[in-house]
């Protein structure tokens, strides 16, 4: 009987039809039970056939208006809908910005305060006058004004004295992973803020803003309830630990005084390399904040000048010319950010005769900018570079600047014996080639035993200055390198490692010529990790331990004696390099030894507080310092050795970036890879702040363009 009713079903004219099952046809029917038919309440063996048509009419009549009504109404019900949801994300669109306009109007409104609170401070009478005392008879600031100011402050007063100077990456790294309330932090720079180094080259040009790049050091103190003191580090008295600041006040006084310190970190940074070339005063560099607001005012007034009447045509190409020296990523990207500038404003805003005079030049004494990158990543820069019509000289030495033009020297490209000297003349040159000690630095390393480097202050592989035995010193950043001499350690492993090794085997320790000692592998392998361990650096060319031992192993005797040890470190030696001096490895530094500064504050040899300042009379009638020095836990014994990771270098071409992540692993490209630059950046900036004023930065150059005034 089912079977019948489908088909009787199915065979009607003209009508969309759909087959039902026994249970679909009971459902439908205990929906009316008001025309409940007979068939449904018997049972189907025993029901009249007789009724089947009427019960089949019925069903297909109940599905035929059930699918007129659907299709009559889903067009209609789907508009409804869509219309529905649409006027009604829009009412919660407008709800949602209208309460966060509200609340934002709200909260801004318990920003202002309608009168001033005063109150009675408290403030110890040694701060408001220090102190006499130390070698030159100076303040001596053991105690700051604001050290008062509240619970928070008065507890970290007795904790030791912790002294930062600079105000860089490696500081702010400090500064950030320190944990609170171990440390009695007290920071000093000519900079009341830490300004965000790698986007300079685009403030130089007003693709972004400097205050977007800067962020108050006082800030990032707030929560170590900090000190900040802005002057000028001159000197360091290790013997009794304190650090001569000094400050120029409006009318040239020029006022000096002590700032004791149980820790000192030296963060101060570094200058340019002037690699003994005359003339520089007459170029720019970029270090600075300030070095970019001059950047920027010298465009402004060579576009500028360059629009007069009485400009000559000579005059012109000369006000138009910008030469770049050094070919490194500072240089490669402020030509960059000036050929976007170029051909993306200043060609709407300005003439377009100044367009067809502009000249870029960049002077490299390598065979190709970024050297330090990979050759793929250079060769794409330089073809870059070829398109926006930015001039790259290589193998090309700066022998002279001169007011108006620079004189350079460029080996012949078909005869490279031959040099050739050549002259180009400027509008602006930035002199951007290497590192180089500032005066303070260069101060300290001559008054300290042991410091060879003229470039950079000596540490250890703990970051601690070579030369102060008290190792309470550490020096972090650009005006620091780690030495990493292992050959001058040789008989300091030899004795701690080997014959410690050889006496816990054999029970006595016998009077043994180092000169004569003979290493098995096992002790060969001992010592390779120690020496991993006080050298992390040496970790990837100390993997293949048997094959070194075979390689040094001349006379295959099947042991290496003192001799073929030496030539083995030695052979590591010349191939470990200088850390690069990059905000990377100052922030690793910082943030290192900040947790070890953690590690120690955890030690159960940890003081409570620093040590105190007493003073007495000399027979010179004036008062003498007597600083007890503060002892601390041997850094090796609470932290590991600084280990440097390099996470790649990146560097912005012109509307395009190149990143070199190392192990073969290169990216170079257009707009997408600009955009992964910019994410980087944006992701590695100090705080929430500065990167709430990239982001509008970067979409108010592309909504308005770069803002070409300088006030």
């Amino acid at each position: 009987m089912y079977r019948s009713l489908s088909r009787s079903v199915r065979s009607l004219p003209s009508v969309r039809t759909r087959t039902l099952q026994p249970a679909q046809v009971r459902s439908l029917h205990s929906q009316t039970p008001h025309r409940r038919h007979p068939f449904f309440t018997s049972n189907p063996t025993t029901a009249s056939r007789s009724q089947s048509p009427s019960l089949t009419s019925q069903v297909t009549k109940r599905v035929v208006s059930t699918e007129a009504l659907f299709k009559s109404k889903k067009p209609q019900y789907r508009l409804f809908r869509f219309v529905y949801r649409g006027l009604a994300f829009f009412g919660f669109s407008v709800l949602t910005i209208t309460g966060a306009t509200l609340a934002f109007f709200i909260y801004d409104a318990t920003t202002y305060k309608e009168s001033a609170e005063f109150g009675d401070l408290s403030i110890p009478e040694v701060a408001l006058s220090p102190v006499r005392g130390g070698p030159k008879n100076l303040p001596i600031a053991e105690i700051l004004v604001d050290e008062e100011d509240s619970e928070a402050t008065r507890k970290c007063a007795d904790k030791p004295k912790l002294v930062v100077l600079g105000t860089g990456w490696g500081s702010v790294g400090l500064l950030k992973n320190l944990k609170e309330e171990d440390w009695n932090v007290t920071v000093i720079s000519t900079s009341n803020y830490f300004l965000y180094t790698p986007l300079l080259p685009s403030a130089t040009v007003g693709t972004v803003e400097l205050r977007s790049l800067m962020e108050p050091i006082r800030r990032v103190l707030q929560r170590l309830k900090g000190h900040f003191i802005r002057a000028s580090a001159e000197s360091v008295d290790l013997e009794n630990k304190l650090v001569e600041v000094s400050q120029v006040m409006d009318d040239g006084e020029k006022r000096s005084f002590y700032v004791p310190y149980d820790k000192l970190v030296i963060g101060v940074g570094a200058t340019g390399n002037t690699h003994g070339v005359p003339g520089l005063e007459y170029t720019l560099a970029l270090k600075s904040s300030g070095d970019a607001r001059r950047i920027r005012q010298k465009l402004i007034d060579n576009f500028e000048r360059a629009c007069l009447p009485t400009t000559t045509d000579d005059e012109r190409k000369k006000l138009l010319s910008f030469v770049v020296c050094g070919g490194g990523p500072t240089g490669v990207e402020f030509a960059a950010e000036l050929s976007d500038m170029i051909n993306e404003d200043m060609i709407t805003q300005y003439p377009k005769i100044l367009r067809n005079e502009i000249s870029i030049h960049l002077i490299q004494s390598a065979g190709h900018i970024l050297n330090t990158y990979d050759e793929a990543l250079s060769t794409y820069a330089e073809s870059k570079f070829a398109r926006d019509s930015i001039g790259v000289l290589t193998n090309s030495r700066v022998q002279e600047v001169r007011p108006d033009r620079i004189i350079f020297s460029q080996k012949d490209t078909e005869d490279r014996t031959k040099v050739i000297t050549k002259e180009l003349p400027f509008g602006l040159c930035l002199w951007s080639t290497g590192v180089g000690q500032v005066p303070f630095c260069e101060a300290l390393a001559k008054s300290l035993p042991g410091q060879k480097n003229r470039r950079a202050l000596e540490t250890d592989s703990h970051l601690r200055l070579i030369g102060d035995d008290s190792g309470d010193v550490y020096a972090i950043g650009d005006c620091s390198t780690v030495k990493n001499n292992i050959a001058e350690h040789l008989t300091e492993f030899i004795t701690d490692r080997v014959l410690s090794q050889r006496e816990r085997r054999t029970g006595s320790r016998k009077a043994v010529d180092t000169d004569s000692i003979q290493l098995s592998f096992g002790e060969w392998r001992a010592l390779a990790k120690e020496i991993k361990k006080r050298f992390p650096q040496t970790s990837q060319h100390l993997r293949r331990l048997d094959k070194l031992f075979q390689d040094f192993d001349t006379d295959k005797s099947g042991t290496l004696s003192i001799q073929e040890l030496k030539v083995l470190l030695d052979k590591i030696d010349s191939k470990l390099t200088s850390l690069p001096a990059t905000a990377q490895r100052a922030n690793q530094q910082g943030i290192y030894l900040a947790h070890k500064l953690n590690a120690i504050a955890r030690s159960p040899h940890f003081p409570s507080a620093g040590a105190p300042i007493t003073t007495q009379p000399s027979f010179l009638g004036k008062p003498q310092l007597l600083h007890k020095p503060t002892v601390f836990p041997e850094d090796e014994s609470v932290y590991k050795a600084f280990n440097y990771r390099h996470l790649g270098s990146l560097a912005y071409v012109g509307n395009a970036a190149v990143f070199d992540l190392g192990g073969g692993w290169n990216i170079g490209g257009g707009l997408v890879a600009m955009y992964l630059w910019r994410s980087v950046y944006f992701a590695q900036s100090v705080s929430f702040r500065t990167r709430m004023m990239l982001a509008m930065d970067w979409g108010r150059r592309s909504l308005f363009g770069r803002d070409l005034i300088m006030p």
